[in-house]
């Protein structure tokens, strides 16, 4: 009886909540099919560049400005084509010298390196992700799929690897797995029932953040969120947790949890709501953008344009302007020695709670018990490590394919990462525990029409900050012989595994090698300790409290946060009118 007036109240409460997210006056950025027919592809760099480094001079900056984007990522772009489409004219400003952050490419000797996108799930023509995607493109970014199997799990040491295939598609998934090891079908089958139970319930932490606080925490108070939300009953309980209670096979356990590289968490800290999501994400396949990830920025500033706004790279933002009433009312953009101040009745920041609020608020409302709250509620990710690989020869001479690798030294992750991660730097390098393998350029149909006989390599790994930390100061392209020789250990090491793994690949076909360490993502995409992620996903990250009180809406009056601070890049509720709510 108790829990079926829990189940009404919670209903009532769902219908009000709705209500005021989506009832509130105000157009609606969806309201046309805004995909238009395929226009030709655009190459050239030169003529991309006109789009992705468009400079920041005060003369560009647009008059009557409805709202500031600090951050040009794809949480920062995204909101803005939605503001976009309504009408409003927003400014995006952008700290490095292209538009895009993790979404955009860099070009050294001849080779296009993606540095931040390389698979995307949850894209079949009929999915809403997809459709979203389409509308906030008009259409114009084309996705290839990835082959099937899209990732494979390899384990072991040279002596005695094993490699598994990871099968997109809910059956193939579950009988892929099975084949490969038989026993074992009931946690196989059991694990792929908890992973989609688990993300169906990622909507209640979407209510949380949408709804009123007040609301909030009165669901969360009562205990509704939780008697009704396998994804809360799921996340404080740690990723090592769950799998283990399903099987003592060590091998699938690593298969049930390898994928963990993509939210950045080692099982045992691990939210098991967390690890489903990405789990169920790629269940209907993986996908890469054609022609790169450049083309995600490129396709979406004209959207921003034509609405009379504007995305302006080398424009870093040196604080928030407040009024007399501590109402945020615009930005600071040093252009040299000087500050330019640009104003808007809104300012919303794609930098990072971290960012945001210890590095462009004001000292003085940095301070404020709200603000140090949430502040307190997270912590830094862990840095990561990525090596860019140019090749001399085509992917069917060097034996790559249109899909992922994560290599491992052992199938025990949470020991084989706790102790690479504590040792110091001079061990750490040499042997990299986790490594992930992708060809970008054999991914992207439009490759070979681009760079003909040439082909890429992404290695990624993660990293501590403290172990470069020594050399933040210095000059991005010429921080000493010492940070060099570090890295170049890192790098050795790597391509230790991925020769034994690959064959085809020698170091006579290497035409192009660099790494970028913790404190070259501080450099590009102004991420404070190096993180891949910006804050930590860990259970704590997931609890009721945590994704309630950290929401679009700051503390401080007209100031929002979009982007990674937000778990799953949610909705956010920003009136779409002139003015904040």
């Amino acid at each position: 009886m108790m829990l079926t007036i829990l189940f009404i109240a919670f209903i009532v409460l769902v219908i009000f909540t709705l209500k005021y997210v989506f009832g509130s006056s105000g157009p609606n950025p969806f309201a046309n099919d805004c995909r238009e027919p395929l226009k030709e592809k655009v190459y050239d760099k030169k003529e991309k560049n006109k789009v992705l480094k468009q400079g920041f001079l005060a003369s560009k900056v647009p008059d009557n400005l409805d709202a500031v984007i600090i951050g040009s990522g794809v949480g920062g772009l995204g909101l803005a084509v939605l503001l976009a489409k309504v009408g409003k004219k927003v400014l995006v400003l952008e700290q490095h010298g292209r538009a895009g952050g993790c979404c955009h490419t860099f070009t050294e000797k001849g080779f296009e390196f993606d540095v931040g996108i390389h698979y995307i799930g949850d894209l079949l023509d009929h999915k809403p992700f997809r459709c979203m995607l389409d509308q906030m493109t008009n259409g114009q970014l084309e996705w290839e799929k990835l082959e099937n199997p899209f990732d494979h799990v390899i384990l072991g040491p040279p002596e005695n690897r094993r490699s598994y295939p990871i099968y997109s598609g809910s059956a193939r998934f579950s009988e892929e797995l099975k084949k490969r090891f038989p026993g074992e079908e009931k946690a196989i089958d059991e694990f792929l029932k908890l992973a989609k139970k688990t993300g169906r319930g990622v909507w209640v932490l979407a209510l949380l953040k949408l709804c009123p606080l007040p609301l909030a925490k009165f669901l969360i108070h009562t205990g509704l969120v939780k008697r009704l939300s396998f994804f809360f009953k799921m996340a404080p309980r740690s990723l090592t947790e769950v799998v283990n209670e399903l099987t003592e096979n060590k091998d699938l356990r690593a298969v049930f949890t390898y994928i963990f590289g993509t939210y950045g968490n080692i099982p045992k800290d691990a939210s098991f709501a967390m690890h489903s999501l990405l789990v169920t994400h790629y269940l209907s396949g993986a996908w890469y953008p054609k022609g790169g990830s450049s083309e995600i920025a490129y396709h979406m500033i004209p959207i921003i344009e034509k609405a009379g706004g504007a995305v302006l790279a080398r424009a870093p933002v040196n604080r928030i302007l407040f009024n007399n009433k501590n109402e945020a009312c615009g930005v600071s953009v040093l252009k040299g020695q000087e500050e330019v101040h640009v104003h808007a009745p809104m300012v919303i920041s794609n930098a990072g709670i971290f960012n945001t609020y210890e590095k462009l608020l004001p000292k003085e409302l940095r301070a404020m018990p709200d603000v140090q709250k949430q502040l307190s509620m997270v912590k830094h990710g862990e840095g990561g490590l990525s090596i860019f690989v140019g090749l001399n020869g085509t992917k069917e001479e060097l034996g790559l394919k249109a899909k992922n690798y994560w290599i491992f030294a052992e199938n025990n992750f949470d020991e084989l990462m706790d102790k690479y991660m504590n040792e110091g730097r001079e061990e750490a390098s040499k042997k990299i525990p986790l490594l992930f393998v992708g060809s970008p350029s054999a991914k992207d149909p439009s490759w070979e029409e681009r760079s003909p006989g040439k082909s890429t390599l992404s290695l990624v790994s993660f990293a501590k900050y403290s172990w470069f930390e020594e050399w933040k100061d210095g000059k991005v392209t010429n921080r000493g012989d010492d940070y060099k020789e570090l890295k170049q250990a890192f790098i050795d090491s790597a391509l230790n595994v991925v020769m034994d793994v690959f064959p085809k690949i020698t170091r006579d076909k290497i035409e192009y090698i660099d790494a970028g360490t913790p404190i070259t993502n501080t450099h590009y995409i102004g991420a404070p300790e190096g993180e891949f992620y910006g804050v930590d996903h860990g259970m704590s990250r997931f609890s009721p409290e945590v994704s309630a009180a950290i929401r679009p809406q700051t503390p401080l009056k007209n100031l929002y946060l979009t982007g990674v601070s937000m778990p799953l890049y949610t909705n956010q509720r920003i009136k779409i009118s002139t003015s904040s709510s």
